[in-house]
């Protein structure tokens, strides 16, 4: 069970997110937090604070993006409170199933493995930075509006047994693996070369004159998924879709890339 929440203002804007792309966005978000720990979606609870001359077709209209990503996944919305407030805040609860499946944790890379993403990197933070310019029609927009997230991808290599361990990436790819090199106790190398950096990527990097692997090592909301893999599964997790981009191994928690300066930030801080 895992809870996220969205608030007007920071997590998004009306004037940029219709109510349809926030309720894809906050189910997303706690979707994959599920998926993460190796579960299976099941339900979703929504609560949702708003000011009383909110839209209805809005509010009908996020209520149709919660479900329909619930959808994606074979999941539901089984129920939730609603209550006034100053801004638009979403509160989404998941509920999961591990099937039987011991949970994938942050705690389970070990020096050896390889460092694998199932999922895009960097579209989200593209996104944002587009509509911060006024690129509201830039096709890269609708990734900071609407994730789209690999669930089965993930959850197949999660049934297969193939990941020792497993996180969602909504803050950032660094930042993130950060959590399970602490948890685990491990140093983490990201192979700058093997990060993905797609040619629209790269062409939108070139017009605000900066390096598209900003984006990629340290952008979220893109909900995709980092993890390890043994060496003995690296092959099938490859072919279940997943990029290697790493190595673990021993020395103090951390991550860093080769050939170029670790972003100090790695990712999102909420209270910075």
């Amino acid at each position: 069970m895992t809870v996220d929440v969205l608030v007007e203002g920071r997590h998004f804007r009306r004037d940029w997110s219709s109510g349809y792309d926030v309720g894809r966005r906050a189910a997303a978000a706690s979707l994959a937090d599920v998926v993460a720990m190796g579960a299976r979606p099941t339900a979703l609870v929504v609560a949702l604070a708003a000011p009383g001359d909110l839209e209805l077709a809005w509010a009908e209209a996020l209520t149709d993006g919660l479900a329909d990503e619930a959808g994606t996944v074979g999941a539901s919305i089984a129920g939730g409170d609603v209550s006034g407030a100053e801004s638009v805040t979403v509160s989404v609860t998941a509920i999961g199933d591990l099937e039987g499946r011991p949970p994938l944790t942050r705690a389970g890379a070990a020096p050896g493995d390889r460092v694998v993403v199932i999922g895009r990197l960097g579209w989200a933070a593209a996104g944002l930075a587009l509509l911060e310019r006024g690129e509201a029609e830039h096709p890269l927009a609708d990734a900071h509006r609407r994730p789209l997230v690999d669930y089965d991808a993930a959850l197949a290599a999660a049934r297969a047994g193939l990941l020792t361990s497993l996180i969602d990436v909504s803050d950032g790819l660094v930042a993130d693996l950060g959590h399970v090199a602490e948890a685990s106790a491990v140093r983490i190398e990201l192979d700058s070369a093997a990060l993905p950096v797609p040619a629209e990527l790269a062409a939108a990097a070139r017009s605000f004159g900066i390096d598209p692997l900003e984006w990629v090592t340290t952008g979220g909301d893109d909900h995709a998924f980092a993890g390890t893999v043994a060496p003995p599964d690296v092959v099938a997790a490859v072919a279940n879709g997943a990029l290697l981009v790493g190595t673990v191994t021993g020395g103090p928690p951390t991550v860093v890339l080769s050939d170029r300066p670790t972003p100090a930030h790695g990712g999102h801080e909420h209270f910075s």
